[in-house]
Parts: C-alpha cells; sequence; structure tokens
C-alpha cells in the first residue's frame, strides 16, 4: 500500500524491513522481498511527482571541478533516477572487477560473476531484451545495411553493445504493484533525517522520519537499508552522529570519500566516409531508434580499448561514440523543448522558467517540426561531419568526496559540499582513447577534419562534464580499514544495517550504472533474506555479523 505521510498522526511504524528511498535499488529490493513474502517498509523524501520542498533537500555547495548535483540531475520522488535516466545498460567489463595495479584502490571483493547470476532479474525489471551483448548477434538480428560493424577485429578497438530500457521510470510502472501490495508499506513525503544506533549492541534500532512540516515518525525493523543514491546514502551516515561522532560506519574516515562520476568529453571531428551513417555507432542515430532494434529492445554499440591495451599503457576503461552534427539539435526552440521536460522531470536549473520556455518553442514551430523531421528520418544529408565522445572511467580518489556543510536544509539536516576531483590518470585515458580511436575510424574510412587536441598540463577543460552517475561514497571491501560496508553491502559496524545502489561500488568502469546496481539489489535481497530466515543472536539483530568484518573486537586481523 502507499500511505500520503501527510495526512497521518506522529507515530510508531514497525517492520521486518526498513528501506530508505524508493528510487530503482529501493523498489526493485522491495519487490524482490515481497516475492519472499518478507514485509518491507519504504520511506520516501518526494511523493508521485516533483515538489519544490524535496527539490530544495538535494541543494548544497560545490568545492572541487565545476559540477552540477542537485537541480537538473536527481529526481527526489517516486522512482528516483529512473524518472530522468536515459535508458542506456550494460553490464560492468570483467577487468572493472580486477585489482589493476595502475589504478590504486581498484577492484572489487567480489568476482563478475555474482553480478552477472542476477543481470537476467535486472533484464526482467528494467524491460530488457535477450541477455546478450555480442555485437554479432544483434547486427545478424536487425539485418540492415546501414546497421553494420565498423571496426571488425581491430587489434586495439572493441566494438561493444548496450541495450536500452524503454527508458522504466520505476515510480510509474511499479506504482500500481506497490500500491496493491499487503506486504509493502511505502511512505511518501517522509525524509529520513536520522539513523539511531545502539552502539553498545552495535546494531540500527530505528530511522528518525519527518514529514514537510516537520511531524516525526520513528521506524523499527530488523534490517534496514539505505538506497537514497550515491549523495544521500553518505551524507545521512555523516549526520547520524550523535552516537557515533564521527558519523555511521565512519570509524576509519571513509564515509563520502571516493566520490565518483563518469566525465564526459567532445573532441575532434571526422567527415563521413565510405561506412557513412552507420546508426549502430552513433549517438543521433541509435538513440531510442527502432532502426537500430531487435528483439524487442533497442541497442546502442560503442568502441572501447582492449583490456591488452590498457593494460599496456596503463589506462582506465573507457566508452566512445560518434555522434553526428545535425544543427538543428542545438536550435532555440529545441533547448526550449529540453528545458519544458525538464520542468516535467523535476530537474530544471534553477532561474528556468516553464512559462519562459513554452513561449519561446511556440514561437520557432518550424525549428520544432524541422527536429521531428530529423529525429525520425535521420537524412544523411543534413550531417556531413561527426564528433567523437568518450565517457571514462573515474580512477577511486579519496579526496574526491561528499563532506557536510554548516548549513542545514528545512529538515535541519546539513547539506553537503560536494568535491568532485579528477587527475592525471583520467587525462590521459582520455588523451590516448582519442588518439587510438580516431586512428581507427581513419582506417575505417573516417576523415578526420579536426584532429582531438591533448589535454594542457594545467587543468581541465571547460566543456568537461560528469554523468550524473553518483558512486563509491559507501564502497565495498572485505576489510573495515578499507570499505564502509562488506561484501553483502552491510556496513561493517553494524549488525543489520546495509547499502543498496551505486555508492557501494568500489571500482565503476566505465559502463552505465543502472543495470549494475539492480543487479546487486536483487543480489542483496537473497541475503536479507536468508539473514531472516537465521535464527537471530541475544542482541534481536537477524542472523550474526559476516566474519572478520566487525568494527568492534580486538582491533586484530584487519
Amino acid at each position: 500500500m502507499i500511505i500520503d505521510s501527510r495526512t497521518i498522526n506522529s507515530g510508531s511504524i514497525s517492520s521486518e524491513v526498513c528501506i530508505v528511498g524508493a528510487g530503482i535499488a529501493g523498489i526493485t529490493l522491495a519487490l524482490a522481498l515481497e516475492r519472499r513474502g518478507i514485509a518491507t517498509c519504504i520511506v520516501e523524501s518526494g511523493g508521485f511527482r516533483p515538489d519544490s520542498h524535496a527539490r530544495d533537500l538535494n541543494r548544497g555547495l560545490n568545492i572541487g571541478l565545476p559540477y552540477s548535483f542537485a537541480d537538473g540531475s536527481r529526481s527526489r520522488y517516486l522512482g528516483g533516477s529512473s524518472n530522468c535516466w536515459a535508458g542506456f545498460c550494460r553490464p560492468l567489463d570483467e577487468e572493472d572487477f580486477t585489482a589493476r595495479p595502475w589504478v590504486p584502490d581498484s577492484g572489487w571483493p567480489i568476482p563478475r560473476t555474482e553480478l552477472l547470476r542476477h543481470i537476467p532479474e535486472a533484464h526482467q525489471m528494467l524491460k530488457l531484451g535477450p541477455v546478450n551483448y555480442d555485437p554479432d548477434f544483434w547486427i545478424g538480428a536487425i539485418g540492415r545495411r546501414d546497421v553494420q560493424h565498423v571496426l571488425p577485429n581491430h587489434p586495439d578497438v572493441r566494438e561493444i553493445i548496450a541495450q536500452f530500457s524503454p527508458p522504466v521510470r520505476m515510480g510509474r510502472e511499479y506504482r500500481k504493484q506497490l500500491a496493491q501490495s499487503a506486504r509493502i508499506s511505502l511512505y511518501l513525503h517522509a525524509t529520513t533525517v536520522e539513523l539511531v544506533t545502539d552502539s553498545l549492541l552495535g546494531r540500527l534500532t530505528s530511522v528518525r522520519v519527518l514529514t514537510p512540516d516537520r511531524r516525526p515518525l520513528e521506524i523499527t525493523a530488523r534490517i534496514f537499508i539505505l538506497a537514497g543514491g550515491g549523495i544521500e546514502n553518505a551524507r545521512l551516515l555523516l549526520a547520524s552522529n550523535r552516537q557515533m561522532p564521527r558519523g555511521i560506519g565512519n570509524h576509519h574516515d571513509l564515509v563520502g570519500r571516493y566520490f565518483m562520476d563518469h566525465p564526459r568529453l567532445y573532441r575532434g571531428r571526422f567527415t563521413h566516409g565510405r561506412r557513412t551513417h552507420n546508426k549502430l555507432f552513433d549517438l543521433k542515430y541509435q538513440y531510442h531508434n527502432q532502426a537500430v532494434a531487435a528483439h524487442g529492445v533497442c541497442i546502442a554499440g560503442s568502441f572501447r580499448l582492449s583490456p591488452e591495451v590498457q593494460e599496456r599503457a596503463q589506462l582506465l576503461n573507457a566508452y566512445s561514440w560518434l555522434d553526428s552534427d545535425f544543427a538543428i539539435y542545438e536550435a532555440p526552440a529545441i533547448n526550449a523543448l529540453r528545458r519544458i521536460k525538464q520542468h516535467a522531470l523535476g530537474t530544471a536549473p534553477p532561474g528556468s522558467r516553464l512559462l519562459d520556455s513554452c513561449f519561446r518553442a511556440a514561437r520557432a514551430p518550424h525549428e520544432i517540426a524541422m527536429f521531428a523531421f530529423v529525429r525520425q528520418f535521420h537524412p544523411p544529408w543534413l550531417a556531413k561531419t561527426c564528433r567523437l565522445q568518450i565517457i571514462v572511467e573515474p580512477a577511486p580518489n579519496p579526496d574526491s568526496r561528499i563532506v557536510l556543510a554548516q548549513e542545514r536544509d528545512a529538515l535541519g539536516v546539513n547539506r553537503v559540499q560536494v568535491c568532485w576531483r579528477l587527475g592525471e590518470l583520467e587525462q590521459r585515458t582520455f588523451n590516448e582513447n582519442f588518439r587510438v580511436v580516431s586512428a581507427a575510424l581513419q582506417s575505417a574510412g573516417l576523415t578526420p577534419t579536426e584532429p582531438p587536441a591533448p589535454f594542457a598540463r594545467d587543468g581541465w577543460p571547460a566543456e568537461l562534464e560528469g554523468t550524473w552517475h553518483h558512486m563509491g561514497t559507501t564502497r565495498m571491501h572485505d576489510s573495515p580499514r578499507s570499505g564502509v560496508v562488506d561484501r553483502h553491502c552491510r556496513v561493517h559496524e553494524l549488525a543489520n544495517l546495509y547499502v543498496a545502489g551505486s555508492s557501494v561500488f568500489p571500482t565503476v568502469g566505465a559502463s552505465f550504472p543502472t543495470i549494475n546496481l539492480v543487479a546487486l539489489a536483487a543480489r542483496l535481497a537473497n541475503h536479507v533474506a536468508h539473514e531472516l530466515s537465521a535464527p537471530a543472536d541475544l542482541s534481536g539483530a537477524p542472523g550474526r555479523p559476516s566474519q572478520g568484518t566487525g568494527a568492534r573486537g580486538s582491533g586484530g586481523g584487519y
């Protein structure tokens, strides 16, 4: 059932499992636990649609590289980031799980097979096609002359495939199921402001929740799971500091550190050659295009350097796309349409006025008609050149982090300061990918008219942007000295607190986080169900802490 917390009196709520956040990870967990007969309470800060109160809670201060992390990049209402994502889905690559000597703090404590075991469930949740990412399979299934290999059997550059979710808007897609469930209680307009612990017993006892008018609710459960996103998970752990002055899970000063996002840049320009306008590897042609679809799903192709090249040159992972130049995409009326869509999703930047955008779009119907024509047919004669877009894996960096600001929001919780940092390894990875991929594309018939310029040593270009993939702030590691959560996503210091979502990623590859965090959430649901079925220990906590991962004890074995 779904409850508007603004309509109920203050009081206590009890459940077997309490999930903080009804975004992609939270909804995946709740539905997976429901299938196992487990009663779940979800507390969601927003409602069914964007509102100014919830949006304001996201705001904070940027103190690192220029970076937007509030308005325009997060959706604080039912469905979370699924309300504003594009739908790209691809599992992380094998080397993303490996400890690479040239990438400090790299690697996962679990093998890739642990993730792949749950990818079929993620496919089902996200409405994807066959669990197959082989370019030959998809090119053969599509069977079009304009959907072909560009770099078949290239020694240094691999073709790779992603699938598009429709995209699934989790709040809309699963709202009816959540509302009709007898085991799920979803509380909207209920912001978690504090995690309450019993430090002697090493467990979480309750979460303190406030409605927009500051009426309190207390939720108790056997197991608690944070699923608020890469920024909010860390913020809530740090802000819950009454019993633990440094914050929960922060015994070794790791909560909020290793903040990562995928940096993105466009460089260079090419004229199309004999393989002109290949729809599979061009962002403008591939994006949710039924001409690039088979088995009921649209797909997208891109390029990456082979693992051998990455190791030889000591690089991070990176994905590259072609992006054809259609001038109409940057017309004022089309930018106004984008703003209108952002207003609908609650992601419009500060100062943007919906009425102004509507007027601007209405004044240029010819631009909108041309955009609709180009978006539908992508006539090759309108785009004779293309750019190269590259998204690079960020290296784990403890100085890239989330910290609490002195300023507090309307509910009394410290706002965040975000310090996004990138270094020489990311720069070198960009440079080498632009160089190698450009040379490979030239051999395939594309003519470089504007060679990619290498980075200056003194910093990052102004056009650098993130992709709003907030990751790494509660990283997974077997040792509490190197991670906030263990391999089961349990906070090392507490027996019954878990974290879900991309904040637990210790390294993030260049892939899109959504399908991977859904698979991890499905894996976590299995573990929680197992813990709840185990006999409770004397403290009342489910099961017992994983061996060797507790923060309490003699202090040895780390």
